[in-house]
């Protein structure tokens, strides 16, 4: 049973694969791109590896690929460090030569064929860092016994976050408990501290996930004194220690260390992990409970950490929104905390994301867009990676939010669609191509492809097709003479053919033919339905004696077809490497049994469709046993009898089999009907194991068979030899069909639509149904009809869009069912037949108007009122300089509205609007236009500005008017003001001009200074943006000539030539002292190069040993040292790197160094060695770090 349960459950998920498959184009037919992998939006690299920024995609023609970095174009033909992959978008970027952090920003690939433009997500491209932890002398800390006490941590912010822990000197985890903990930013918090606390070695070590680094704080000291320990000791610690002194060691009420107040607030985004926290001082040590002020805690997501203090909530929903209370209790009191948690949410697709179009010539088609989020995010649509509104204009395209509808779309229409919904949380991107295509069907699934399947089980047959227009698909078998519609075959969207339950009659050869209007395509394809494993004598329980044989048999029915393979296991795993134990085709044979050799062992029968298994224990006693008691499944009860028969009821008896040394504990009686659904046990009820008899309640017009099956510790026995069989006697139904519902599908017509009964609730035969309808609120009779064979009937020739009252009944030839529920349906829609009323806008300011109407009366409607269109568009502009604009705007208000917004409106232009009802017929007529002007505005930016006749102090400028006036121009302001060499601005200068000027010329400038200018326009609503220009004027001649005349001088050339000789004379004095040679002491000379083992160093030149006694600061043997005794940071920041020991100073994921004994340390950058991790503790010691990170 559990066996069949596991391979129904992998046919369902087959099933949903074959129904979900989405439409693929085949890549040999045109289609636009399709982006199939990318990085991710938030790509965090490692600096020491290439990145690899990832865009593949795929089209016909191939697409090609470009790159934008933060915005502009991205040559990577100029950059030497970057190649794009062959046949791909993928970038890789050696960083041998360039340092990684130089290529971090925002990147977004572009694909595109002549057929469209795809674009990936914004991918931010970060460096992974570990920054060293700061430098810092951490005073010992004394606290009285009891008091609470916060140790910081406050680790470098790296990239990722890092992981934080605290150990000791020898790499031990720090012991934490309901007293002692971790807060979730790293420090450590103690609720009231002990003698016992006292150590110094309190070390916080952040650990860099992406670099695989690790980093320690310096130790702390903590000094836990009891009061006359701090009066003996305040002396000596009072210059270098924090001492904290609170109450003395006197039990006292809980307070929070963590959060602070008596409430706060948190937010969290949807999906995420929500982390709160309450930490309490106190003693004895406070407990910590968690509570929803609004609501109960949703115990599946829920996990509390660190002893109760941190309440963990995963995959957080808007529920999870409301106040959460935390408390902090011990036997003195208790104090709360309240936590006001908000849900927000990025954007989330709400039926994912919008999926590829494929449309024939002069079809209709919808992509939309469907995502929610809070707050509620926007929706923008482009067409080939450009704004949809800046795209060419499209007769057959019409945007609606989130839906866009083609409509009678023509070959040269296929484009890439992106829709980019957004909000202040995040955003998503999704493609989806239109591609319009014309091809005659093909089916993809391979020609003659066998199919096998096991008897009883479902049956998929694939018929995988494509064409445009979509190809429909018709199923025959064997001889063609009819179609395969209805049971048992069910033909889904896809053209997958399903038999619920596969017969041996099901085994043939199966034609799939596709058609649409451009032509017909066939393939055949072969079921073979096979016999299914089963053991037919399992392998028994044996208690054997040490040193005899023992034989478990194992023997199997499976289809001739299939080559069956036998596997023995022991315990669940493989048989020992024994030649004890001998395996036959359907036995398993141990010789000499040992005491190793008990144990469950388990027969396992698999073919290349289904398997079966079955186990046995074996037991092994000494030579000379007292008799075990062998325990075994039941037998199966015998002597069936049915007595006490009546109509719908039957007395079931049996005789119970043999126990086998284990109570019977149930009895599980099963039917079969020979009528409706022969060779089919199904459960019909349970008794205890005391009884022998069972009352069934039975169904009429069904031929029943039962049998029984025992229950013990061991599991079920084999079924009964079946009854006699029990043929009820048919009646009138005893129910009607669900889901009654009537609809029109034209406007003068009713379909009236129902679920038909199953065999079983039929009751009875000649099973059909009496369907009655009448229009409601009138009054008249009911009409009725008989219905057979179907589930649904169309009434013609209704009123368009009226109420209706609908029953349907079962009958059969034995009579009616009961009195059926009313349902209420609606004839068909049609198109309404008036235009809204008192259309009237009301300007509000000069980019937006109110529009309102008088909503059409329902009986004009005459269908389901879905909303109101209002269309818009600009008569004219009141300024003669701008175009007449034609171009007309749709804005959609759903429901039963009155009145409705216009954006975007253009200052100082007359618009006309218009509305219309629409409903799901379609629209209605529209009203009559009204017009209305928007007031002015502030005008544009200049068109142009250009500088001309620039000369040494005067030049002259020329603009050109704005592009969008906006309103008339009263006229223009320019600035001016001069830009020294250090791009300081000078003192501004301003000019009014008027508004028919489209020049100035300016005087009195500055020569060979470069100046800066401002020009806007204004109009009475004030003044626009400006547009800047720079120019430099013209330098001085006269200056120009004397600079050059210098250097011509006489007197000038000879002052050189003198200076030249007097060098060349002290050249030659300083080379023959050189040559002669210098006495100095020897003393000095040793001074000078005294042995660097006995040079003091710096403390703060420590690099390597951040926390040590002095022997810890000498410099290590062979280092560098000035000859004054001290170690510069810039020549010797690290000896260890100096030689190559450190390299990065960082510990590997395994408590080891990165750095390598490679000796480059000569070669190495100085900036990047301080960039690297430190971690300044012994080699030697870092293994110990594997068990904790």
């Amino acid at each position: 049973m559990m066996e069949r349960r596991r391979m129904d459950a992998a046919l369902l998920v087959l099933l949903m694969g074959h129904l979900a498959t989405a439409l693929e184009v085949p890549l040999d037919l045109p289609q636009p791109p399709t982006i199939t992998h990318q990085s991710p939006k938030d790509y965090i690299i490692d600096p020491r590896e290439n990145i690899i920024i990832h865009c593949e995609a795929k089209g016909k023609p191939h697409p090609s690929f470009s790159w934008t970095r933060n915005g502009t174009h991205f040559d990577i033909d100029q950059d030497s460090n970057v190649i794009m992959r062959p046949h791909s978008g993928t970038l890789v970027v050696d960083i041998s030569r360039e340092k990684a952090e130089h290529y971090e920003g925002v990147y977004q690939c572009t694909a595109r064929n002549k057929h469209g433009t795809a674009v990936s997500n914004n991918i931010v491209v970060r460096q992974s860092r570990s920054p060293l932890w700061s430098k810092e002398k951490i005073k010992p800390i004394v606290v009285q016994e009891g008091v609470s006490l916060v140790l910081p941590c406050r680790p470098p912010a790296g990239l990722p976050p890092p992981i934080i822990f605290w150990m000791d000197n020898n790499f031990q985890r720090l012991p934490q408990s309901s007293r002692v903990s971790q807060s979730l930013n790293g420090d450590l918090y103690f609720s009231n501290v002990l003698r016992e606390d006292s150590r110094n070695d309190y070390i916080c070590y952040a650990r860099f996930p992406h670099t695989q680094t690790i980093q320690q704080k310096q130790p702390i000291t903590v000094k836990v004194l009891n009061l006359d320990a701090i009066n003996d000791t305040m002396a000596a610690f009072y210059n270098d220690t924090d001492l904290f002194s609170e109450d003395p060691m006197d039990e006292r009420r809980p307070t929070f260390l963590i959060p602070s107040g008596s409430s706060s607030s948190k937010m969290v985004l949807r999906g995420q992990v929500l982390e709160m926290e309450c930490i309490a001082g106190g003693l004895p040590t406070p407990e910590i409970s968690w509570t929803k002020v609004s609501g109960d805690l949703p115990a599946k997501r829920t996990s509390f950490l660190h002893y109760q203090k941190t309440l963990r909530i995963v995959n957080v929903s808007e529920s999870d929104a409301g106040d959460y209370r935390c408390t902090a209790r011990n036997r003195l009191g208790s104090v709360h905390h309240t936590i006001r948690v908000a849900v927000k949410a990025a954007p989330y697709w709400i039926s994912g994301p919008s999926r590829n179009l494929v449309l024939a010539p002069g079809e209709n088609g919808v992509l939309t867009c469907r995502a929610s989020g809070t707050p509620k995010p926007s929706i923008t649509w482009a067409m080939n990676g450009i704004p949809i509104e800046n795209s060419p204009n499209d007769v057959s395209r019409k945007v609606e939010d989130d839906t866009i509808i083609f409509t009678d779309v023509q070959i040269g229409s296929s484009a890439v669609y992106q829709c980019n919904v957004s909000n202040d949380y995040g955003y998503l991107l999704s493609n989806a191509f239109v591609n319009v295509l014309s091809e005659p069907p093909r089916v993809l699934t391979p020609a003659n492809k066998v199919y096998q399947v096991i008897k009883n089980h479902p049956a998929l047959i694939d018929c995988a097709s494509f064409g445009s227009p979509i190809p429909k698909i018709t199923w025959f078998k064997d001889s063609r003479s009819s179609t395969l519609d209805g049971e048992p075959y069910i033909k889904h969207d896809n053209g997958t053919l399903e038999i619920h339950i596969a017969q041996a009659e099901h085994s043939g050869k199966y034609t799939c033919v596709a058609r649409n209007i451009l032509g017909i395509y066939e393939n055949h394809i072969y079921l073979e339905v096979k016999e299914p494993t089963r053991i037919l004598k399992q392998p028994e329980y044996k208690v054997v004696q040490r040193g005899k044989s023992v034989v478990f048999e194992c023997k199997v029915k499976h289809d001739p077809s299939l080559i069956p393979t036998m596997t023995w296991l022991k315990d669940d795993g493989e048989l020992p490497d024994d030649e004890r134990l001998i395996v036959d085709s359907d036995s398993l044979t141990i010789n000499d049994v040992t005491e190793n050799d008990a144990g469950v062992y388990t027969c396992i029968m698999n073919t290349t469709l289904d398997h079966d298994s079955a186990s046995a224990e074996l037991t092994v006693v000494e030579a000379t046993p007292t008799p075990a008691v062998a325990y075994e499944k039941p037998d199966p009860p015998t002597d069936l009898e049915l007595t006490d028969k009546k109509k719908r009821s039957v007395q079931l008896t049996w005789t119970p089999g043999d126990e086998h040394n284990s109570p019977i504990k149930k009895f599980l009686i099963q039917y079969e009907d020979s009528l409706h659904n022969r060779g089919h046990w199904h459960n019909l009820t349970e008794v205890p194991g005391t009884k022998t008899t069972a009352h069934l309640k039975l169904s009429p017009y069904v031929h029943y068979t039962f049998r029984v099956l025992a229950l013990n510790a061991m599991g079920f026995s084999r079924p009964s030899f079946p009854s006699k069989v029990y043929k009820t006697e048919a009646a009138a139904p005893d129910e009607n069909p669900t889901g009654v519902q009537g609809f029109g599908t034209e406007h003068d017509n009713l379909v009236i639509s129902w679920k038909p009964l199953s065999g079983l609730q039929s009751n009875g035969p000649g099973l059909h149904y009496r369907v009655m309808w009448r229009q409601k609120a009138v009054d008249s009779e009911w009409t009725t009809v008989t219905v057979a064979n179907n589930s649904k009937f169309v009434v013609s020739g209704t009123p368009t869009f009226v109420p209706y009252e609908i029953k349907v009944q079962a009958v059969n030839d034995h009579g009616a069912g009961p009195d059926p529920a009313i349902a209420i349906g609606y004839s068909g829609e049609d198109f309404p037949v008036a235009a809204p009323e008192n259309v009237q806008a009301v300007v509000l300011n000069s980019t937006l108007a109110e529009v309102h109407w008088d909503p059409v009366p329902h009986r004009l409607v005459r269908g389901h009122l879905k909303g109101y269109k209002v269309t818009y568009w600009r008569k004219n502009n009141i300024h003669k300089h701008n175009p007449y604009h034609t171009e007309k705007l749709f804005l959609v208000f759903s429901g039963n509205h009155s009145h409705g917004m216009l954006p975007g409106l253009h200052p100082f232009t007359l618009y006309s609007v218009n509305v219309r009802v629409f409903n799901g017929k379609g629209d209605g007529p529209v009203s009559s236009d009204q017009h209305f002007e928007t007031p002015e505005g502030v005008p544009g930016a200049p068109t142009s500005l250009v500088v001309t006749n620039s000369n040494q102090d005067s030049l002259t400028l020329e603009w050109s008017p704005p592009h969008d006036h906006n309103g008339r121009i009263t006229g223009y302001t320019l600035k001016y003001q001069p830009v020294n060499n250090s791009n300081e601005l000078g003192p501004v200068e301003e000019l009014a001009l008027l508004a028919n000027e489209t020049s100035v010329t300016l005087p009195n400038l500055k020569y060979s200074t470069r100046y800066k200018f401002y020009l806007n326009a204004k109009t009475v609503r004030g003044a626009g943006p400006a547009i800047s220009q720079e120019t430099v004027t013209i330098m001085d001649e006269a200056v120009a000539s004397r600079q050059v005349d210098i250097a011509t001088q006489g007197w000038f050339i000879g002052l050189m030539c003198a200076i030249a000789l007097l060098i060349l004379i002290l050249l030659i004095i300083c080379f023959i002292q050189r040559n002669k040679g210098g006495k100095y002491p020897v003393k000095e000379k040793e001074d000078a190069h005294t042995d660097p083992e006995f040079q003091p160093m710096k403390e703060d030149d420590c690099t390597f040993v951040e926390y040590s006694d002095n022997e810890d600061h000498k410099p290590l043997k062979g280092s560098r040292t000035p000859s004054n005794g001290t170690v510069k940071r810039e020549d010797s920041d690290d000896s260890l790197v100096d030689y190559g020991e450190g390299g990065d100073g960082q510990f590997n994921e395994d408590g080891s160094f990165i750095g390598q004994y490679s000796g480059k340390s000569a070669s190495r950058d100085t900036a990047e060695g301080h960039e690297s991790s430190e971690a300044p503790s012994p080699i030697t010691a870092m293994n110990s770090l594997n068990s904790f990170v």
